[in-house]
């Protein structure tokens, strides 16, 4: 069924007697539902109805909406559930989303996403999708049971969870994904075209019906205590210490959301994974502190992500080049220690037409490091039908002194045609004794759908410009940057076996303000994609580097001054992920400036049950050079291994062993979700040296505990 303005519709319908959350389908309230129609691929046959019957039925009371998920399957025996970890991937399982569109703009909404086992995941989208948020945590239920015919779910959300502006009759955008992993498909219950996932909510269709719920207060209060106990590296004794802390979250309207922490602390946050660094400039480290990620879309500023369909491997490094707002530059060093952090306040949401967000974050002294205030106000406005314009302002300023950086911004995001984008931006920083030049600039132009994808953008940085909350791999170059290729699926392909091919090219050009050629990288590849899921891609990358500095490639090793050029050629391989052993490689051989490497990092997933997951991975790279003459070999050494006890209770470990730093560490989580949004953890920190000084290794037991108190 269609609603007037071209949609499919679903109708919610009231509860008359209550749903018990067990997953069976069997109460009575539903059988007043109507189900909603066929389902339609995205994969592998865009537009063919679904090879299994789905249906979903909606129903609400005051309280929350419901939803009951029927997952037909003629093979039943070969579902594929590999995790129940909290915000488990779906990637590589069979698995059901729910979005949401509570405002029905068709660009935002909550994503709500299950599987067999009754795992749960939840993500705050905006923008479709350019701004994903893994970190929202919501309070929802869902409890799931497998059968002969397949499997279904139950699925309750409390109208707190989310926000919307009240009133009778208002529609919401939903959509429904299923994913049959064996299958290697995706089905929508509004078609998405396979360039896209679930998060173009321009394509969601119409959930009617719903009720004028009050929200209530809608007030969080959720304190914690934490204690440990720790020995730093070559030290003597332990140290015991203690604190506590308060997160609070207040609904000041139904779109609007205050959070405000005080002495927050981050220690059960998982460890960085470490990398090898064989560039002159800073390695990425994501963002992993749940207070700084939740809501952190309103704040993304600039450019889309670059394509998402393009083969990427896991072991492809990030390709930021600058992000203008950064949380990661608060309460951490660049090593990644903590900085206390004394209290913040964050408010976000949508006001009088505008997208919104103000966040300010006060940190206190630390030995040479000073008292610092961190705020960044962001306003974003919707215009024509799916496009927005923006501004930005960010102030670091040091509670003790004169010293501050600002930054202040406007950016545009365009869309027509539903696949042509053109965004760019403009951002000035002000700090003092700069001596002019702070401007930075991107305009960027792309075109995607199913077959064809382009991207054009160029990119200047003035060499003053600094952005101290933000991250700018480098300063004082222009950046052309140029992705295209197709995605040809002729019919001789799948019978080899193969679902798609894809030949593409990834260009970066730097030059200096006077375009000047500095370095240029370049990606000529062909991909191909296996029906299961896995790729092989076979590139030659062309290389050039102008170095106007010795480069220190290893603290005895500097390549010296002079231009470079070179020619790297890379194997990658991806097997499927869903099976039980499964591998991911990449192998490089060629130059490096005016030498010659061989590197190579492979790693093995094994997944014996949807309890237990181990992945070891091993990068090695031997480095040869001319000039000097030198050679040095890096090997880096990763295992994680992760255990799910159920659903709420999780044993997480990250073990790391650094040639270069002849360093072993090791991060080991215990987590359990004792309530809704209330955790104990217990963590346990290990660093030692195996070269060198015999001197103690470094430990740390932490135990922290959490309690959310709803209003």
């Amino acid at each position: 069924m269609l609603s007037p303005d071209g949609r499919r519709m679903v109708q919610a319908v009231e509860l008359r007697t209550p749903i018990v959350l067990d997953g069976a389908l069997d109460d009575e309230a539903w059988a007043g539902a109507e189900p909603t129609g066929e389902f339609v691929q995205a994969e592998p046959h865009e537009g063919e109805p679904s090879t299994e019957s789905t249906e979903v039925k909606i129903a609400f009371d005051h309280e929350a909406l419901y939803f009951a998920i029927d997952c037909r399957d003629g093979e039943a025996d070969r579902i594929v559930v590999n995790d129940i970890r909290k915000d488990f991937s779906s990637l590589e399982q069979d698995s059901f989303e729910v979005l949401l569109d509570t405002f029905a703009d068709r660009r935002n909404g909550f994503v709500f996403v299950t599987n067999p086992e009754g795992a749960k995941s939840d993500t705050q989208i905006a923008n479709e999708g350019r701004e994903v948020n893994t970190s929202w945590d919501a309070v929802w239920h869902v409890a799931a049971k497998k059968h002969a015919d397949g499997w279904t779910a139950e699925i309750r959300i409390p109208f707190k969870t989310l926000r919307f502006e009240p009133g009778d009759g208002r529609t919401w955008g939903v959509n429904f994904a299923r994913r049959i992993r064996r299958k290697n498909e995706v089905a929508y219950w509004s078609p998405v075209p396979r360039a896209y996932t679930i998060y173009r909510a321009s394509q969601d269709g119409n959930l009617l019906g719903l009720p004028n719920v009050d929200q209530g207060r809608n007030l969080r209060i959720k304190p914690f205590f934490v204690t440990s106990t720790t020995r730093g590296t070559g030290g003597r004794s332990f140290d015991g210490d203690g604190d506590v802390g308060l997160d609070m979250k207040y609904g000041v309207t139904p779109a609007l959301t205050l959070d405000l922490t005080v002495n927050p602390d981050f220690a059960q946050v998982e460890a960085d994974e470490q990398q090898v660094n064989l560039t002159r400039f800073s390695l990425f480290y994501p963002e992993k502190r749940e207070f700084f990620l939740e809501n952190s879309g309103i704040f993304y500023f600039g450019d889309i992500p670059r394509n998402q369909r393009n083969a990427r491997s896991r072991f492809s490094p990030p390709e930021e080049d600058l992000l203008l707002f950064f949380s990661r530059r608060i309460g951490l060093t660049d090593s990644g220690e903590q900085i206390p952090i004394v209290g913040g306040a964050r408010l976000t949401g949508r006001a009088a037409g505008f997208g919104i967000g103000v966040m300010s974050m006060q940190t206190d002294d630390r030995e040479a490091l000073p008292a610092t205030n961190y705020t960044v106000l962001r306003a974003r406005r919707d215009v024509l039908s799916n496009s927005d314009v923006g501004a930005i302002v960010m102030n670091r300023q040091s509670s003790v002194s004169g010293d501050y950086n600002r930054v202040v911004g406007a950016d545009m995001n365009f869309r027509f045609f539903k696949n042509l984008s053109w965004n760019s931006f403009l951002a000035k920083s002000e700090t003092p004794g700069a001596s002019g030049g702070e401007l930075t600039w991107k305009t960027s132009l792309g075109w995607e759908d199913n077959f064809n994808h382009f991207q054009y953008s160029v990119l200047d940085v003035d060499e003053d410009f600094r952005a101290d909350i933000g991250f700018v791999r480098r300063t004082g170059v222009r950046k052309h940057f140029v992705d295209a290729g197709i995605r040809p699926r002729p019919e001789w392909l799948r019978k080899l076996g193969f679902r798609e091919i894809h030949p593409h090219n990834r260009l970066n050009i730097y030059t200096d303000l006077d375009n000047d050629l500095v370095t240029r990288s370049d990606h000529w590849a062909v991909s191909l994609f296996f029906e299961n899921g896995g790729f092989v891609e076979y590139a030659v990358n062309p290389r050039f580097d102008r170095l106007a500095l010795p480069f220190p490639v290893q603290p005895a090793i500097e390549i010296p001054v002079g231009e470079y050029g070179w020619n790297e050629y890379q194997l990658t391989v991806e097997t499927d992920h869903s099976r039980l052993l499964s591998l991911s490689a990449t192998i490089t051989n060629g130059g490096f400036y005016d030498g010659t490497q061989s590197s190579q990092r492979v790693a093995v997933v094994l997944r014996p049950s949807f309890r237990l997951l181990v992945d070891v991975g091993v990068q090695r790279n031997d480095i040869t050079l001319r000039t000097p003459a030198a050679a040095f070999v890096t090997t880096l050494a990763t295992t994680r291994a992760a255990y799910s006890f159920t659903t709420n209770m999780f044993l997480d470990s990250l073990l790391q062993y650094n040639s270069d730093a002849k360093q072993f560490n090791a991060n080991v989580r215990f987590n359990l979700i004792h309530r809704p949004l209330s955790d104990l953890f217990v963590v346990y920190n290990e660093q030692q040296f195996t070269e060198g000084p015999d001197v103690a290794p470094g430990r740390a037991v932490i135990f922290k505990y959490t309690h959310m108190l709803s209003f």
